[in-house]
């Protein structure tokens, strides 16, 4: 299951959970308006890849609480070592990891929305952020080295949940029937700072200062994430082939101007001002061509075959726990899949679009994960950013009627981009189409496309 949102002013977040399926195949297809005039030698396919793709895979949980009771578990194990291992660790990183992602999509889908039943929508998350935090706080280890884990974590997620309620409180707009949500929402992050301050989480200083409070909420975020997130060890393919593809033409060019060097001789006779003045064209003429002679070449070969390779190293144990293939390609409308261009539903005139096809190829080896996890989570950042130099900054005239009147709207420009985003594993193929709205300033508006 692929689930697309707008992360950030011009980043595209796409989430799919990968199950306990072993193999998965994942394609999206960025169709961008011909009219930016997006192509390979503006932006190559390695500039993109590095720019705007960010993967990250991390261990995930089906079960809400499964890691919260896990990690009681090793509680009561850890009384029985020395040293206590990594679960505890994994266990209470991944139960607040969850919360913070799905607080953050959450919040994030009702300031974009705004939805009607706004009371019922902010109940229902105020209730569970409650719930959440008063399941984790139940739990409060003894053990003085789980202690102060759980402690950094519970001062994260105190500061977090303060921070997106008055978000909301200072973002939405609210009817006068309605100040009493956000009334609400300023007495709940009151009690989260209240709490913090009883349990002496932070000094006076830090909490006097915003930029030390974020310095240190920023730090105690890569915490919990550390032990949950696979560390990716990429490898560029094509290195060793690249160099042999050098040299041979090199050594092709050289000889076929050699030849003609020796062929222009014995025309020429002795060495004259006419025969410099022929090797001179001919070594201009291998300059010329021997570097388009082998970026075509080298094109040619790569076309189609895996530019990346990865590794997934589980940061608890060293262990290798997946590996995946990377590949991106600029594409022509007609070379795409039936099924592909069935799911983009283009008319003529979109045939002018070009088409930015990324593909992976991955699998994980869950029985190599940690003890009880099966399933990860991969995260792909799609950072729109390096298509904002190509958006114009402008507005034109919309004319309406008004009765007998006639009003003047000026509406600034926009572009629609779609991507289109194809998952297969096992016996299934899952295509789905989303609308990302840009403008200069960022992602206006992200939409999944009927």
């Amino acid at each position: 299951m692929v689930t697309v949102d707008s992360n950030e002013s011009f980043s595209v977040r796409i989430t799919r959970e990968l199950g306990d399926y072993p193999e998965h195949k994942l394609d999206i297809y960025l169709f961008v308006p011909g009219e930016l005039g997006l192509n390979s030698e503006l932006v190559t396919e390695r500039a993109f890849y590095h720019q705007a793709f960010h993967v990250q895979r991390t261990y995930h949980s089906q079960v809400q609480l499964e890691p919260l009771v896990r990690s009681r578990l090793v509680q009561r194990l850890a009384k029985q070592q020395e040293r206590p291992g990594p679960e505890y660790r994994l266990s209470l990183s991944l139960y607040a990891y969850q919360y913070v992602n799905a607080i953050e999509q959450e919040v994030g889908r009702i300031l974009r929305d705004r939805p009607e039943n706004l009371r019922e929508s902010l109940a229902e998350l105020l209730d569970l952020s409650a719930t959440i935090l008063r399941r984790l706080r139940r739990t409060a280890p003894k053990d003085e080295g789980l202690r102060r884990y759980y402690t950094n974590v519970d001062n994260y997620l105190s500061w977090f949940s303060e921070q997106q309620f008055l978000r909301l409180s200072v973002e939405l707009e609210f009817a006068d029937d309605e100040q009493d949500i956000r009334e609400l929402l300023l007495r709940i992050s009151r009690r989260e700072s209240k709490y913090r301050a009883e349990n002496e989480y932070n000094s006076e200083r830090v909490n006097s200062d915003s930029t030390r409070v974020s310095n240190k909420m920023r730090l105690l975020r890569r915490l919990i994430e550390f032990p949950v997130t696979l560390r990716r060890i990429g490898q560029e393919l094509g290195n060793i082939e690249e160099r042999f593809v050098k040299a041979g033409v090199a050594a092709v060019v050289m000889t076929a101007v050699s030849y003609a060097v020796l062929r222009a001789r014995d025309t020429l006779g002795d060495v004259t001002a006419v025969f410099i003045a022929a090797v001179a064209l001919l070594y201009a003429v291998r300059e010329v061509f021997k570097d388009d002679i082998r970026q075509k070449l080298w094109l040619w070969l790569r076309k189609g075959r895996p530019k990346w390779r990865h590794q997934y190293v589980d940061p608890n144990n060293e262990n290798m726990v997946g590996k995946s293939l990377e590949w991106i390609d600029y594409k022509n409308f007609v070379d795409l899949a039936p099924e592909i261009k069935k799911a983009r539903q283009a008319t003529t005139p979109q045939r002018g679009e070009t088409v930015l096809h990324y593909s992976s190829w991955s699998k994980m080896l869950p029985a190599r994960f940690l003890s009880g996890y099966a399933t990860t989570r991969e995260t792909i950042v799609l950072d729109l950013e390096v298509l904002a130099p190509l958006l114009e900054q402008s507005t034109y005239p919309i004319y309406r009627r008004d009765g007998n009147d006639v009003i003047k709207d000026i509406v600034e420009k926009r572009s629609v981009l779609n991507i289109v985003i194809r998952e297969r594993w096992s016996d299934n193929d899952d295509i789905q189409r989303w609308k990302v709205v840009l403008n200069r300033n960022g992602i206006v508006e992200t939409e999944a496309a009927q």
